[in-house]
């Protein structure tokens, strides 16, 4: 975990994390307490949204930073998430989102080529 975000992590979640896959196919980083929240609300979700519901719950584990800062993996996820050797942690406002560097490239290579959504229309830089 950067040094940036490892002080924010254990004074507001004693470094407690949970990872679980996201459908892009990186992997999500919560705080404890953040993922508890979002847990409630994804377990409440429509049957129509079961595939969905077991691969964020079924796959969420519980992990917590070392004393240098460092999170263990688990291999299925490692897997999952195909992370190789060098990956990327994005902060994303609540959570983090962990990619594998060349799949994010790749992914936001094909995601930018079909230009902005339209919900995005009326955002300026």
């Amino acid at each position: 975990m950067p040094s940036r975000h490892r002080d924010a992590l254990a004074a507001g979640c004693d470094g407690r994390l949970t990872l679980t896959r996201h459908p892009d196919g990186c992997l999500l980083v919560y705080p404890r307490p953040t993922w508890e929240a979002r847990r409630e609300q994804i377990a409440r979700l429509p049957y129509a949204a079961r595939a969905l519901q077991r691969l964020l719950l079924g796959n969420a584990t519980d992990v917590d930073l070392d004393s240098a800062g460092r999170v263990l993996v688990p291999t299925e996820l490692r897997s999952a998430a195909q992370l190789e050797r060098d990956v990327m942690l994005l902060g994303m406002g609540a959570h983090f989102e962990l990619w594998d560097l060349a799949r994010l490239d790749e992914h936001e290579r094909a995601s930018l080529a079909g230009g902005l959504p339209e919900s995005a229309a009326d955002f300026t830089f």
